[in-house]
């Protein structure tokens, strides 16, 4: 089992375990630190999407920093199991879960969240699509966290708030255009 420690909040120091999967890679440490740097720290009345949960990093630290819910998408079943495991250790009330695929649940799914944390596998072509999707799942002042294994350009419709790069990390903190 692969091992992620949530950074701060609740369940600061506390270890999440998830099984080796093809594209699955957590954000790393120094990258979710600078994330929610961003967001302010604590995600306090915010409600939060995981659309490829993976590891679940950026769910379960949502979930340490106060987010009102969090829901989590995975596709994986020994992926979806791990995140299942890891939410009944930790004891999370605000989180939920969901064994679906991320493009299915942006194409069906009306709810709409403060933040979207959007880490598809790196090579799945995902992001363009999945962009143009995403305004109807945002509330107002709403963002979205986008990583990705190269650069990338924000469409037209979305405006970058602020940009990183950590290794072969790229990442984006969005939000829609006025």
């Amino acid at each position: 089992m692969n091992k992620v420690r949530i950074g701060a909040g609740e369940f600061r120091s506390r270890i999440i375990q998830f099984p080796d999967a093809e594209g699955l890679r957590p954000t790393p440490d120094r990258v979710r630190e600078t994330l929610f740097n961003w967001l302010g720290q604590t995600l306090y009345g915010r409600t939060c999407l995981d659309l490829f949960a993976g590891s679940g990093a950026l769910g379960f630290e949502a979930a340490s920093r106060g987010a009102e819910r969090v829901v989590m998408i995975e596709r994986s079943l020994p992926v979806f199991r791990a995140l299942k495991e890891n939410e009944a250790r930790l004891g999370c009330k605000n989180v939920i879960l969901r064994q679906q695929d991320g493009l299915e649940f942006v194409a069906r799914d009306v709810e709409r969240f403060d933040v979207v944390f959007l880490d598809p596998p790196f090579q799945s072509g995902y992001l363009p699509g999945i962009l143009d999707s995403l305004p109807r799942h945002l509330k107002d002042e709403g963002v979205v966290y986008v990583e990705s294994g190269s650069a990338i350009a924000a469409p037209d419709s979305w405006r970058v708030l602020k940009s990183g790069r950590a290794g072969q990390v790229w990442f984006q903190l969005i939000g829609l255009n006025e």
